[in-house]
């Protein structure tokens, strides 16, 4: 009899021994690392309105596309600068687009020639001028490998 019950508890022993060690293991598994970037506009015009961000990891539609980017937030303006955080970025490049966001429909208000109607700016401050045109992805895109703050210069028009 004894050695029924040894047989019975080895058999239950055997079975959850790797079940056990399987549920340890998957518990040990490292998340994807991700990093914070916090966005620092600055000369800030207006104290009416909201500062609307957008961080793009690619080309695609940098900087005008309301539809592109991974994330994107608004913040009402409080002074002459605020401070935006961006939360779960995987490390890789990263480009901001700014916008002083005066009649609250989250997009930069431009006139019939393109030119800028609104605040704006773009991450690096980059020259935006007639003849450097609209900026592109690799100008204004910095690397994020750990928690980072940028600081952005607001515009309100275009540079000589």
């Amino acid at each position: 009899m004894a050695n029924t019950i040894l047989a019975k508890a080895s058999n239950v022993l055997a079975f959850l021994l790797p079940s056990l060690v399987s549920i340890g293991l998957s518990s040990t598994v490292q998340a994807e690392p991700t990093t914070t970037l916090t966005v620092v506009v600055n000369g800030i015009k207006h104290q009416k309105g909201q500062i609307c961000l957008k961080v793009y990891a690619s080309e695609k539609g940098f900087p005008l596309d309301e539809t592109s980017g991974v994330q994107s937030g608004c913040t009402k303006i409080t002074g002459s600068s605020v401070k935006k955080q961006f939360f779960g970025l995987k490390p890789g490049n990263y480009a901001v687009a700014v916008v002083d966001d005066q009649n609250g429909d989250y997009k930069l208000n431009r006139d019939f020639l393109g030119i800028p109607q609104e605040g704006f700016g773009v991450s690096n401050n980059p020259t935006i001028s007639v003849i450097t045109g609209t900026p592109k992805f690799n100008k204004a895109s910095f690397p994020l490998q750990k928690n980072t703050t940028i600081n952005i210069e607001m515009k309100y028009g275009l540079d000589p």
